[in-house]
């Protein structure tokens, strides 16, 4: 299986010790190497480094430094939006309104056959990717109804 991770999911898992312990025990079950980003993940980590700089310089040498070792972790599985992706997110963009970003990665997993895994499911649901919130608690987890 492939997982292609959104922006809220990366970031959590850049927290190491005050990570939710739901992403951080799903982050330690599955093989590293089936885990991808998008090129507009990255480009929202970008923009917010940008707009960082501006206020805390300090900070944005921090996180862009932790943005260059993801994009190096990532080398080989970092997505890109070709024409397979765009029309299908103009199929999906067409259905109802949705963030440009989010229907982009919708489509792009739907596409690639991957897993989107993200916290923002409700924007995402009925798009037709497959779908993993690993903020969630695990269904044993869960307390019981009734």
């Amino acid at each position: 299986m492939k997982y292609l991770l959104d922006t809220n999911v990366i970031s959590e898992l850049r927290m190491r010790e005050r990570c939710d312990p739901y992403v951080a025990a799903w982050f330690a079950s599955v093989d590293g190497t089936a885990l991808h980003l998008s090129v507009l993940v990255l480009g929202e980590i970008r923009k917010g480094v940008e707009r960082l700089r501006r206020t805390d310089p300090d900070r944005a040498v921090l996180i862009d430094g932790w943005l260059e070792a993801v994009d190096e972790s990532f080398a080989g599985r970092i997505v890109g939006i070709d024409r397979v992706v765009a029309d299908e997110w103009g199929r999906i963009s067409a259905r109802r309104p949705v963030p440009v970003v989010d229907a982009l990665l919708a489509a792009t997993a739907k596409v690639h056959g991957m897993t989107l895994v993200t916290r923002n499911t409700a924007d995402v649901v009925d798009l037709g990717a497959t779908l993993l919130d690993p903020f969630a608690a695990p269904a044993a987890d869960r307390p019981s109804a009734g």
